[in-house]
Order: C-alpha cells, then structure tokens, then sequence
C-alpha cells in the first residue's frame, strides 16, 4: 500500500468535519456525527516496524512475512484503525448502520482523504450475508485483519487460504478499541504510531471527563425496544463496546445490567414487567421513524423505568451519532465525545436534580 509521506493528526480530520458541519453511528443486539475533537492519525515517514512478526490471535497465531500492501479488512473498525495509523486498506466492510451513502464513516473519508488518497477507490464489501469470499480474494490481498468482527474459525479457515489473517484477540465483536489499535499496529508494522494513537484518544477521553463531571460515578443502562413488542427491554452488556465505551468516562453499569452480564453475552432481556427495578440514572436507547421517547413514557409499564420517569434518558436517532459509541476507533470516538456524550451529560444532570 503507498505511504504517504507526512504526518496528519485526527485533530485536523475533527477540524475539517466540523468546518462541514457533517453529523453522524452500528446497533442491533451484538458488539455495535459529525465534528470531531482531538484524537490521533501518524501517517508515513515513521518507522514502519520490523518483518516477519507474529500476531496472536483467537484462532492461534499468523505470521506477516513482509510489510503488507495490500490489506482487506473484514470488521467495523480495522480499516479506521488503518487510516488513523496512516494506512489505507485496498478493501473495507460496507458500514451498514450509520454509514453514509457510500458505505462509509465522513470522518473516515476525511482521515484518508487527508492521506492523500480516493475513499472512493477502496472497495466496499457487503457482508450481509456473511463474509464474501470471492470479493475478498479478488482484491489480490497480502494481509487480511478483523480485530473486531465476526469471524467464525471456518471464515477464517477459508480466508487464510487467500492470505494471512489476523482474527480477534478472544471473542468475535467484543475486542476494546485499544487492543484493536494495538493488534492492528503490529499487523501492519506501525507499533509506534498505535502507542500514540493511543494515548492520544485517551487524552481526548479525559478531556471529555474534565469537561463533563457529572458523568462520574452516574450508573446507566444502554437498552433498545423492539416497536412491535413492548413487552420486553433489551439491554447491552458489560461486554458491549458501548456500556464500555461510557465507563470510560466514569459512568457505572446498572445494578440489574451487571447482574445480567454473564458468558460473554452482548444482551440480555428484562420482562417490562419488571421495568421499575431497571435501576439506572440514565438510560439510553435507540429510537427509529415514528417510535420516539414519547412512545416509550406513554407506555404503561416501560414509563415505570426511573429514568424514563425522571426524564434523564436520551432516545438516540441519530445512527451516525451513535456508531462511534458501538464501533469506537479513535476515528471515531472524538466523533461521538463530541456529538452524542454532551446528551448523555443533559441526562446525567436531569437525575441529579
């Protein structure tokens, strides 16, 4: 793959994206905007690390002879990492939920554009259903990465029969952003730049603290409710990126959701029936088309969840907003500090009352 020869920060790809005012978020039950603040992007010029190395991986460990040229990526996040790190994969995942019209993320687009290169040359890959094989080897890979997808050990089986394929750390769509960086930097030789990729987002993250003290130490519950059947609250896991996502910002999981975390599951359900011990400050949710906040306070036992009585909950229908919370990079996540946890704060100040 080229390599630019030049440093371009994330903060210039917030600046940018916020200069266009652009706003955009994946969702759905399993591991799921836009101006930007700082986070990070080290472009070429660096040291690109020493081959052959050896990634560990899920599924045992692969081998990368030689820096990679051409490198396809298979989850929601790796090709973001890749640009943020200075690297543009020949081919990506088609950013179904939250994407923009081109299968993609803006701050995505802006970060490779920043590159100097085309996010229209990449090839978007449609895996609706399940990963496409022969798109895939069609590519010509010398590298394929999915830190945080979905890929069982007969996707990988097959995909290492194309090239070399790095799978996640332990289980499928759950990884944290930082080990995704860490994986992905080894993978593609950039150790230095992930290191700093990292500590740059996590500078953003205390910024984001500072800025929004009520957040610290205010439980939540990060749920959805299906329109056509109210019957039940769904509600993401402690090992859902996205309650992760909020504890890194001092926020606590909600008694009920911690007790509903077990074998890796990224939900669980509670009996509406059961709504009043839904003990949250905040709660949050999704909302699509004509189902809102409003529906859910008018319901007769959902209206008996103490946020949804209190107030203190955000009904997020924004999907591009919310994509940076449930696949985060740090791409993304100056995205979402920037657009979807100012709400999450309003919440957070509406139960304190």
């Amino acid at each position: 793959m080229s390599r630019p020869a030049r440093l371009v920060p994330v903060a210039a790809v917030a600046a940018a994206l916020a200069l266009a005012g652009c706003s955009t978020g994946p969702s759905g039950s399993t591991a799921d905007g836009a101006s930007a603040s700082s986070a990070p992007a080290a472009a070429g010029g660096a040291d690109t690390g020493t081959f052959p190395v050896t990634v560990e991986h899920a599924f045992g460990e692969t081998t990368i002879e030689a820096d990679p040229q051409r490198v396809v990526t298979v989850g929601w996040t790796d090709h973001e990492i890749m640009a943020a790190l200075g690297e543009v994969p020949v081919g990506a995942t088609k950013i179904t939920w939250g994407g923009n019209e081109a299968g993609s993320t803006d701050w995505f687009d802006q970060a490779v554009t920043d590159l100097g290169q085309d996010p229209a040359a990449i090839t978007r890959l449609d895996d609706a259903d399940g990963v496409p094989v022969d798109e895939i080897a069609a590519l010509e890979p010398d590298l394929i990465i999915g830190s945080n997808s979905g890929l069982t050990q007969e996707d990988y089986d097959t995909l290492s029969k194309i090239a070399p394929t790095v799978a996640y750390p332990q289980a499928p769509w759950a990884t944290p952003w930082r080990e995704s960086v860490e994986l992905v930097g080894q993978a593609i030789g950039r150790p230095e730049q992930a290191a700093e990729a990292i500590a740059e987002t996590e500078a953003a993250f205390a910024a984001a603290r500072e800025e929004h003290p009520e957040l610290e130490g205010t439980s939540f519950a990060w749920g959805w409710f299906t329109p056509t059947d109210l019957s039940t609250i769904g509600l993401y896991t402690v090992t859902d990126l996205r309650p992760q996502f909020l504890t890194e910002l001092g926020m606590v999981n909600s008694p009920v959701v911690e007790e509903l975390s077990k074998d890796g599951a990224f939900s669980a359900n509670l009996s509406a029936e059961q709504a009043d011990t839904l003990d949250a400050d905040v709660l949050i949710f999704y909302t699509e088309g004509e189902f809102d906040g409003e529906e859910v306070e008018a319901d007769a036992l959902l209206s008996q969840i103490p946020a949804i009585a209190s107030g203190a909950y955000v009904a997020s229908s924004d999907q591009q907003a919310a994509l940076g919370m449930s696949s985060p990079t740090p791409l993304s996540i100056p995205v979402a500090l920037e657009t979807f946890i100012p709400d999450v704060a309003e919440a957070a100040a509406r139960a304190a009352r």
